[in-house]
């Protein structure tokens, strides 16, 4: 889930100004394998199209079926071992990272509907994963956006 977050939040805003982490191919490939891909151009393509497609899923923008493209020709296959049945995922070398998201993307809606959610401030594109019990997360990082709401609705306040 972890890369999931990760590919929603490598273009966040600093200062107002787009950073992509997946727009210069060296960086890109660099984000790419760390997340345990190849860095490949055509990955790196193909990831960004993913995180696009994710984002407006999320957002409600898009319904689920809008990343139906980037599951084209994956197949996952069971194996019994002497551990228990494993699910081997076959993909081209390029696409594995995409779809682990994708897959990410399911296994979070289906363990956690309705968690992942964009930042409650309208001045941050970063999204999060509510994990906590009573599911009322609302921003990315407390420390930074919910201190700025915070700030904001008290600056109004004592106005």
């Amino acid at each position: 889930m972890d890369v999931l977050l990760d590919l929603l939040n490598s273009r966040p805003l600093v200062n107002g100004e787009e950073r992509d982490a997946l727009r210069d191919p060296a960086e890109g490939k660099r984000w790419a394998r760390e997340h345990g891909g190849e860095g490949s151009l055509e990955e790196l393509a193909l990831l960004r199209r993913t995180r696009d497609a994710l984002r407006d899923v999320v957002l409600g923008e898009s319904s689920p079926e809008a990343l139906s493209p980037l599951l084209e020709g994956v197949h996952r296959t069971p194996e019994l071992t002497s551990d228990g049945l494993r699910w081997t995922l076959s993909t081209p070398p390029h696409a594995r990272l995409p779809v682990e998201v994708v897959l990410a993307w399911a296994e979070t809606e289906e363990e956690l509907p309705g968690r992942l959610r964009p930042c409650a401030n309208d001045e941050c594109r970063l999204f999060l994963l509510d994990r906590s019990r009573a599911n009322r997360a609302r921003w990315c990082s407390m420390a930074v956006c919910g201190n700025r709401a915070k700030a904001r609705r008290h600056y109004e306040r004592t106005r």
